[in-house]
């Protein structure tokens, strides 16, 4: 089956790591569906770049909490858009909370953003693409952290442990109708989530990342731009992390650390 992708949605695209997908999939020729939840500018500066880029963009407000309507505005989207080859859920939250103070509500509210909203999004999505019968890309961004937890991180890792997964079963069962689906496993990118929005991450040095430093949102989304691409026809059911080296440090840091205090996240 030959995949030739033309049409794209990019959650949580107003910022950061969805930004620069969303402009790395319009460079690759793909007309996109932008996402925001609550600073629409952002999501209209993105929607300029893509168009920028010679592509059409469609932008929509999405609280990917609110599931089951989150997936409304993926067809919200299609529709507008003319069909939907390329799904990339990249909304997500977290926060710094110890387990045992992590109160209930809380924990709902992240694992709903982080695992409920997108397994809603990613089968509205999947539907679509089997409907129309000639492949597609299903691609989640993780974290590191559906690999290796974080202290003060137990929601979000659980979150993110569980939608690994869930992309690992779809692409089980979704091979058949010419579906890829992998996630992408960012480490430490200069993105408003980690308050370094406007910093250039080659200035800035981690020790304890085997590249020594962040990374650039740019660098996440040419990685998903080649999932979502022709060329990555035979890649399913994969994480591919982009942490500069950050997993590779367990047993080193663990060896290495002089104190306690990674204890305090």
């Amino acid at each position: 089956m030959a995949f030739e992708p033309r049409t794209a949605i990019v959650t949580g695209s107003d910022s950061g790591i969805g930004r620069a997908t969303a402009v790395a999939l319009a460079e690759a020729g793909l007309d996109v569906g932008i996402t925001w939840h609550t600073d629409r500018d952002g999501a209209e500066r993105t929607a300029d770049a893509v168009r920028a880029a010679g592509r059409r963009a469609v932008v929509e407000q999405f609280d990917a909490a609110d599931a089951p309507r989150c997936a409304d505005t993926v067809d919200a989207l299609a529709d507008q858009l003319g069909r939907l080859d390329v799904f990339v859920n990249n909304a997500g939250t977290g926060a710094n909370v110890p387990f045992l103070e992590m109160d209930y509500e809380r924990w709902r509210g992240i694992v709903a953003t982080d695992l409920d909203g997108p397994f809603v999004c990613l089968q509205r999505a999947a539907r679509r693409m089997v409907a129309q019968g000639s492949g597609g890309r299903l691609i989640a961004v993780t974290s590191v952290h559906e690999h290796q937890p974080r202290v003060g991180s137990s929601a979000y890792d659980a979150a993110k442990h569980g939608l690994g997964g869930l992309i690992k079963t779809m692409a089980l069962e979704l091979g058949a109708a010419g579906i890829t689906a992998n996630s992408v496993a960012p480490g430490e990118i200069a993105t408003p989530m980690t308050g370094q929005e406007d910093e250039d991450p080659r200035t800035v040095h981690r020790p304890g990342v085997p590249l020594g430093r962040p990374g650039d949102a740019r660098e996440v989304a040419a990685v998903i731009a080649f999932l979502a691409s022709p060329a990555s026809a035979y890649v399913t059911g994969a994480s591919w992390t982009v942490d500069g080296g950050m997993l590779q440090m367990g047993p080193q840091a663990g060896s290495h650390l002089t104190d306690d205090a990674w204890r305090e996240g």
